[in-house]
């Protein structure tokens, strides 16, 4: 490791540190049924098996070690540090959500605030359409943090659940995640007009039916999406190119559009789907992207919720690529919270770093467009730029 580098993380370390020389505020519930572990600067791995009975030691740990990372389990064990799991002896575990901007949809072509501000319309639409409306959990048994670095994490502390199993667990997030859903679950056809043989009436047609937009769940959700689509393609002023920003080729763009005649356009908003199946297909498929919530980053990503041992950042602690802290957010605040300003740390003091290349972020409400080299900015934007390995201590 090289002097810069041993500088910058000495730098971290003393700012971490005097941070958690601060009082810290509450620590989790049950804290000494908890497993701890940390990351420390320039150390090997992560350290594990750690517990305290005391809230004095966990704040004096702190305060020595000044770790990068901190995480305590959500799950609740009779013995918490010992060495094995099986050891430990599992009593039950929250259920958590964590949502992160890699999770999402073209993350790699979001700035880093642009993620932020999109993670956090995906957190909000998971807390209250699915946690509070679909499954029911009371606001008193949710607890919404901001993950000090690129997401928000939801705590569900309802007692019903601590026993649920992985598999459990894992229907949850299916649902949430709409997985497997099959629009024959959704639609149902109808049957439409009458034909007359001889003394008797036969249906002339069928119709492919929506539910009612408020039916509860995933019916009346599915039918609010597709009517919204509808609406947005049909308000364009070019429907071709607004297709396309959903991802659909021109050539099926240009089908699409010659289908939805203004006929079939009043159809599908009385809830009549139609029997096209590049309408069926794209809206249904359209309509499933943009209502479930992505929990993980990909088909073969075990999302966190199914871990019933899962470790998960300590509230109030620091993120060490960034410097933010990890802020609880009450419910009815959640829209009005701004990571960027809410979750700093740090003062303003200022201080010098060697950046590695330009640099652009916006931090308090002030945009900082930096040049390559040496920089005086505020204390927490060069704990942001060292965290991220953007420059160094000089």
């Amino acid at each position: 490791m090289d002097d810069s580098s041993q500088k910058t993380l000495a730098f971290l370390k003393t700012k971490f540190q005097e941070y958690y020389a601060q009082e810290i505020r509450a620590l989790p519930d049950r804290f000494s049924r908890r497993e701890f572990a940390f990351v420390l600067f320039a150390g090997k791995g992560m350290m594990r098996h750690i517990s305290f009975t005391k809230k004095a030691d966990v704040y004096q740990y702190l305060k020595e070690r000044g770790p990068q990372h901190a995480y305590y389990s959500s799950a609740y064990y009779k013995l918490p540090d010992a060495p094995t799991m099986q050891e430990k002896e599992w009593m039950g575990a929250e259920l958590i959500f964590d949502l992160d901007s890699d999770h999402l949809p073209n993350a790699e072509k979001m700035t880093y605030a642009e993620s932020l501000a999109v993670v956090k319309q995906e957190f909000k639409k998971l807390v209250e359409e699915f946690l509070l409306d679909d499954f029911g959990f009371q606001k008193k048994y949710l607890e919404l943090y901001f993950s000090g670095g690129r997401g928000y994490h939801c705590h569900v502390k309802d007692p019903n659940i601590f026993d649920l199993d992985s598999n459990e667990r894992r229907e949850i997030v299916d649902y949430i995640t709409a997985r497997d859903l099959q629009d024959s679950i959704i639609f149902h056809e109808q049957a439409t007009g009458r034909r007359r043989y001889g003394s008797q009436y036969y249906a002339s047609g069928k119709s492919l039916m929506m539910p009612r937009p408020d039916q509860i769940g995933w019916k009346g959700r599915i039918s609010r999406e597709i009517i919204a689509i509808i609406n947005e393609i049909i308000e364009s002023n070019d429907p071709i190119a607004k297709l396309q920003d959903y991802g659909v080729k021109r050539n099926e763009a240009e089908k699409l559009v010659k289908e939805l005649s203004e006929e079939r356009v009043q159809r599908i908003r009385s809830g009549m789907l139609d029997q096209s199946k590049t309408i069926r297909k794209f809206f249904l498929n359209r309509a499933l992207r943009k209502t479930a919530v992505a929990l993980s980053a990909g088909e073969t990503d075990e999302p966190v919720t199914c871990d019933v041992k899962r470790l998960i950042r300590l509230p109030f602690s620091l993120h060490g690529k960034t410097g933010f802290k990890v802020v609880p957010i009450a419910l009815q605040k959640l829209d009005h919270f701004e990571p960027l300003t809410d979750a700093l740390a740090f003062h303003d003091e200022p201080t010098e770093v060697l950046l590695h290349n330009p640099y652009s972020i916006s931090l308090k409400d002030i945009q900082y467009t930096l040049e390559k080299g040496k920089q005086t900015v505020p204390l927490y934007v060069a704990v942001f730029l060292c965290g991220r390995r953007q420059a160094v201590m000089v």
